[in-house]
């Protein structure tokens, strides 16, 4: 009787149309440091990080929502984690910050650590509007209820904050001191052209008086009411 040899699932390719659950099989078998995504029924290899062009704008938001995590307890800040978002769509954003089920939030983090659903606000450095961050995945994101989605256009150096509104995704604008500020989470507020220009110490000062308004802290206070 002959035994047939273990086949290894072949290795993850950009283009690659696959079910999720094929996705995730294949992906599991990936070295550690591959980044892909599945968008669409379609898949996505990551090609090497550039520094100026996605690290360094990375790390400025990564620090941007830190803050505003720290002081803003019941939710949660993530970095470059995998979202089972549907059948279709399992992306790793570079950031996003959810409300935590517990008091109320959309997503949870599944027993094999994964999260599951929509987070309110997710964030992607994109190379340019050309980007599938800014066409399949921003419908994506749209069509599974991301309330809140920022893209930061590193060549063109465009930051785009889009809020949900009646299925649609609708361009929110800086006010008149150039700040945009969160409608899903009170006090995250965004000195636009700051951020754009690399002053991190203006980004956080902006959202500092953010956490100290009123609407941050009743809307602490409600989360902790729910908790």
């Amino acid at each position: 009787m002959s035994i047939s040899p273990t086949v290894s699932p072949p290795p993850l390719e950009s283009g690659d149309r696959l079910t999720r659950i094929e996705y995730e099989r294949r992906y599991q078998q990936m070295p550690e440091k591959t980044k892909a995504e599945l968008i669409e029924g379609v898949v996505y290899v990551a090609s090497p990080v550039r520094a100026n062009r996605h690290g360094r704008p990375h790390a400025k938001i990564i620090t941007w929502l830190g803050m505003y995590g720290v002081a803003t307890p019941g939710v949660d800040v993530q970095d470059n984690t995998t979202v089972r978002l549907d059948t279709d769509n399992e992306p790793q954003p570079d950031a996003l910050l959810r409300i935590e089920p517990e008091v109320g939030g959309n997503s949870r983090i599944t027993e094999d650590d994964y999260i599951e659903g929509a987070p309110e606000l997710i964030v992607e450095v994109a190379a340019s509007s050309a980007s599938y961050d800014l066409n399949d995945k921003l419908n994506a994101y749209r069509r599974n209820g991301v309330q809140e989605y920022i893209v930061w256009q590193s060549y063109e150096n465009r930051i785009d904050w889009f809020r949900l509104e009646a299925g649609r995704y609708i361009s929110l604008e800086p006010d008149a001191a150039g700040i945009i500020k969160s409608r899903v989470f009170p006090g995250l507020w965004l000195a636009v052209n700051a951020l754009r220009e690399g002053n991190l110490a203006e980004v956080l000062a902006v959202l500092q008086q953010g956490i100290q308004t009123a609407e941050h802290q009743a809307f602490v206070q409600g989360l902790n009411s729910q908790a």
